[in-house]
């Protein structure tokens, strides 16, 4: 990607409460189940339609470990504009997304945070060759 393809437009809040879980390998999954879990803490780009596809890709949109769709979220600070926004977010694919906030209790996180990415494992590192959430779940 190029520096231009992707911009901050600033840190937002999803205006519905949503799960946010840390999945296998540290790997966080926002799961579209509107009512449960936390208002959700994020940063929003702008982004170009090539760094979307290239995000797609690397997201695994393709072969079912995320799924790119529409929230409504809101401004984190007044300095941010103020206001809602749609945005698109990736969210952990409906073939395993509700097991998923089932096996972590029905807990879920505010934000993805450094304590959380302490405990990603890179895909070069994780045992077995397993890659994603796909390796693991049926």
């Amino acid at each position: 990607m190029r520096q231009d393809d992707a911009v901050l437009v600033g840190v937002y809040l999803t205006e519905d409460y949503y799960p946010l879980v840390c999945g296998p390998h540290g790997i966080p999954y926002l799961i579209n189940l509107p009512g449960s879990g936390h208002r959700v803490k994020g940063e929003v780009y702008a982004v170009s339609e090539s760094a979307v596809a290239k995000l797609d890709e690397f997201e695994g949109v393709s072969v079912g470990c995320y799924e790119r769709l529409s929230v409504t979220v809101a401004a984190a600070a007044e300095e941010e504009g103020g206001g809602r926004v749609e945005a698109e977010a990736y969210w952990g694919h409906r073939r395993f997304a509700e097991v998923l906030w089932k096996t972590k209790g029905e807990v879920g996180l505010k934000e993805y945070g450094e304590k959380e990415a302490k405990e990603y494992v890179r895909k070069e590192n994780r045992p077995g060759g397993r890659n994603t959430i796909l390796d693991l779940v049926p």
